[in-house]
């Protein structure tokens, strides 16, 4: 890592501001094709470095961190593509978590028998691809219907 951080050469370099939900974060995303001072690594075409600065907002302060990460890959795209890539990924990331902690809840379950742990994680998966077949967009507002309605229940489970 320290060959990558010491010859890194930012040869195009792409910023974006993003604002919502209390901060605001500025996030550089810098890449480099020129790889001839960076150990080699099978199938390595471009090296990525994203520099974050964000700012949290609270009530009675204001809370600033920097974060710089460095990501790999054998892309060979411009900076603006690979830009939107990470973001596509962490979007899905972040989606898929606040669904499963925010929604189900499954960060504050106190089940922690290993194999009740297992079948609650696969009843979650279950019901977030049967809310999503049902052409549901927003699994807490599926979650509410079928708490709701039976009928519903039994038409997004298929019981008969």
């Amino acid at each position: 890592m320290s060959d990558v951080k010491a010859n890194f050469k930012a040869e195009q370099t792409v910023e974006s501001l993003d604002k919502g939900h209390g901060r605001i974060e500025k996030r550089t995303v810098s890449i480099c094709t020129d790889l001839s001072a960076i150990r080699e690594w099978p199938g390595l075409n471009t090296v990525i470095r994203v520099d974050s600065q964000r700012s949290e907002i609270h009530p009675d302060m204001i809370v600033d961190t920097q974060e710089t990460r460095y990501y790999i890959t054998s892309l060979s795209e411009d900076a603006k593509s690979l830009a939107e890539r990470i973001r596509g990924y962490w979007g899905v990331e972040n989606k898929v978590h606040y669904v499963r902690d925010v929604t189900q809840g499954e960060d504050a379950s106190r089940i922690r028998t290993s194999p009740l742990v297992g079948l609650c994680v696969q009843a979650r998966n279950m019901a977030l691809n049967l809310y999503r077949e049902y052409g549901f967009t927003n699994i807490a507002q599926a979650q509410r219907r079928c708490a709701q309605s039976l009928d519903t229940l039994i038409d997004v489970f298929r019981m008969k």
